[in-house]
């Protein structure tokens, strides 16, 4: 059976932690940010858990068979 290719997408977007939790940026922080609040500029700026089964998914995505 061949090898498991990882999805360079998701690579790319998420993170694994070395305790096996997932990380993603947040959305709407590239650009226009003239017109949002400090408020959404500074919540929009860290990274946020991928929780659940989702969580399950990407990491399926990104290490097939490797480290999970």
């Amino acid at each position: 059976m061949p090898k498991l290719k990882t999805k360079k997408s998701v690579s790319k977007r998420m993170k694994i932690t070395k305790t096996g939790k997932v990380l993603r940026r947040k959305p709407f922080g590239r650009h226009y940010k003239a017109h949002k609040s400090g408020k959404r500029r500074r919540t929009v700026r860290g990274v946020a858990l991928v929780v659940g089964g989702l969580a399950k998914t990407m990491k399926q995505l990104i290490a097939p068979a490797g480290r999970r």
